[in-house]
């Protein structure tokens, strides 16, 4: 059984008194017997004395300790404050140690919180997605672009098994084969439950002392492989479109060289073919130059106030002469004279290509026509229209990709690069404006340009 301080004290106390009592009544036989009660009665007095001073003692002890007792327990759960010695003895000495060892500790803690917090707002604000794994797969921590991949709102509560959160089995395989083996991983995966969304997993074995698990970054390569997708396919084209003129230029080179040139009837018309072939070669070179420009990040010139109208007709008289070729005849609707900002020789490009495209794709004795006007949020709409072959709809979402064409045999008869409207679109795009088109196959298509106005 557990005794206080006191009790002991107490105990001692009685213990004293008792032995010398016993001692005097031993040690004095023959004394009388008023004289040995008046020595107990003295003893009695003292162990009286000596209790009562044992008691206060003890209180003042007790009172002393718990007070320190209480510093030392809250030193873990956060600053305190400090406690001053009430005696210089050796409680007052173990005071002072006691709050030199506080000081010390809220300092520790305050650093590991410090970094914990740091810890925590990195892995939140990353934008690759961060898992913690026990070995029972729960999850111990997820940060918000995690929990977003897979459709869940805010960050998972911590227990949570991981079944319920992803349900890829290779991905939950991975995780399992990282705790067990304790060698990290690194995979690419199309991951079930995340839109079809691609990304780089790298898993690696967490070992603390009392547990263990595994902790997975996902990094999302959806764009990359998408881009890595369209620079093979632009590679493809360029080297299919680059073949077809270099083809044709070195095949009539060969035939005049075996013989034709003594031809005279023959010999004219391939080198007119080679020349157009050249001049195809030129406008295939010249474009990939101007979507390189756009699309390099380059900050694009500064700016200046155009007029719609003084472009239009610059961009107008270009194609006027491949009109009049195809017998396509020119009109213009209702153009305002406004003025946008950008840069006059790529607007003037892009209604060129506009332009051109009206023209060529369409029929003898056909139209084109232009419109300018403006609408509503200080912006300007430009319509070019034409009453040609028009689109199929389910062309219209991909016109503006490079290379794409709808009528790739007729794109290649009237000489088109397939880079026009490509072209169109960035330009608009670094100028803030859009480009939307409409269609109906057999009746013409209509394209509009909207533009801040200056």
């Amino acid at each position: 059984m557990r005794r206080s301080l006191f009790q002991r004290l107490l105990w001692g106390v009685l213990l004293l008194a008792g032995v010398e009592v016993t001692l005097l009544l031993l040690l004095t036989p023959e004394a009388d017997s008023d004289l040995r009660w008046s020595m107990a009665g003295v003893t009695g007095a003292v162990a009286l004395v000596g209790f009562a001073g044992a008691y206060l003692f003890s209180r003042g002890l007790r009172r002393r300790i718990a007070k320190l007792r209480g510093f030392a327990e809250g030193i873990v759960s956060g600053p305190s404050q400090p406690i001053e010695p009430e005696w210089p003895d050796e409680l007052g000495a173990l005071t002072i140690s006691l709050g030199r060892v506080a000081a010390q500790v809220n300092g520790l803690v305050d650093r590991v919180r410090l970094e914990g917090e740091r810890r925590d707002a990195i892995l939140t604000g990353m934008v690759e997605g961060v898992l913690a794994v026990d070995k029972e797969l729960r999850v111990t921590f997820c940060n918000t672009a995690f929990a977003t991949a897979f459709g869940l709102q805010g960050p998972a509560p911590a227990g949570l098994p991981l079944l319920r959160l992803v349900r890829d089995p290779d991905f939950l395989e991975m995780l399992r084969t990282v705790v067990s083996s304790g060698e990290s991983l690194k995979r690419r995966m199309h991951l079930t439950g995340a839109d079809g969304r691609s990304f780089e997993v790298q898993a690696a074995p967490l070992a603390g002392a009392s547990s263990s698990g595994a902790m997975a970054i996902l990094h999302d390569i959806t764009d990359l492989e998408r881009l890595e997708r369209v620079r093979k396919d632009f590679v493809a084209n360029v080297s299919h479109e680059l073949r077809t003129p270099l083809t044709a230029i070195r095949g009539y080179a060969e035939t005049l060289l075996d013989g034709a040139l003594d031809d005279p009837e023959h010999r004219r018309q391939f080198v007119e073919i080679i020349q157009s072939h050249a001049i195809r070669l030129n406008n295939i070179a010249a474009d990939l130059l101007t979507l390189s420009e756009l699309e390099s990040g380059r900050p694009p010139l500064a700016p200046s106030k155009l007029s719609v109208l003084g472009t239009l007709e610059a961009a107008m008289r270009t194609v006027e002469s491949e009109a009049a070729i195809r017998q396509v005849h020119l009109g213009w609707g209702t153009v305002e004279d406004l003025q946008v900002m950008g840069n006059k020789i790529k607007l003037e490009q892009a209604f060129v290509n506009l332009l051109d495209n009206a023209v060529k794709f369409n029929r003898g004795g056909g139209e084109v026509w232009v419109e300018a006007s403006r609408i509503a949020g200080r912006r300007v709409a430009i319509t070019i229209a034409d009453s040609g072959i028009g689109i199929p709809s389910e062309d219209l979402p991909r016109i503006f990709e490079r290379f794409y064409r709808v009528d790739k045999a007729r794109s290649r008869e009237v000489g088109g690069t397939g880079l026009g409207l490509s072209i169109v679109k960035h330009v608009i795009e670094q100028m803030l404006g859009t480009v939307a088109v409409e269609s109906q196959l057999g009746k013409g298509s209509r394209f509009t340009v909207v533009l801040p106005e200056a």
